[in-house]
């Protein structure tokens, strides 16, 4: 038995040009609404800090350490925010290419050459465009991890430090 290595005659290629595409758009889909959990955890802290900074006189050592977090909790959000862009592009970018794999599938079985290899090109350009809009997300939220680490160490040296002020020396 022989396969054909067309497009059209082989249903394994349709399969992987329409399969490929939805898996990643699952992984996108996966990573915004991860992405969207965090950013609705560093705004939850940011409320909680402008709370805080409700209740200390200005000037304070206690109003000067929560006022300290404000700073890093906009970066972060930013971060968060940049990467969800990065990460809804992809989302899209993925089922446009799924949809331009299913019309280049439909236009090989018609044989116009000139159609399928616009739309091939326009769907490696869609997925190809949509892996960076993955990996820039992903990279992004590399990063914000490694400062919600960095601050949440110094944070906490600084409430130790706070509650727990170093005793003169006798």
């Amino acid at each position: 038995m022989q396969y054909g290595t067309t497009a059209a005659g082989n249903p394994f290629a349709v399969l992987t040009a329409i399969v490929a595409p939805a898996i990643l758009t699952n992984a996108s889909s996966v990573l915004a609404l991860g992405t969207s959990n965090r950013l609705a955890r560093v705004v939850d802290r940011t409320r909680i800090v402008a709370a805080q900074l409700a209740t200390f006189e200005l000037g304070t050592a206690d109003y000067q350490a929560w006022s300290a977090q404000l700073a890093p909790l906009h970066i972060r959000s930013q971060l968060l925010v940049r990467a969800l862009r990065f990460f809804y592009a992809g989302l899209g970018l993925f089922a446009a290419s799924a949809l331009v794999s299913v019309g280049g599938s439909i236009v090989a079985y018609y044989a116009q050459p000139i159609l399928f290899r616009a739309g091939a090109a326009l769907a490696v350009i869609t997925g190809a465009s949509a892996v960076f809009g993955l990996c820039a997300g992903c990279v992004l939220m590399v990063r914000e991890t490694q400062l919600a680490v960095k601050y949440l160490e110094e944070e906490a040296k600084t409430q130790v430090a706070l509650r727990h002020p170093p005793q003169p020396s006798r």
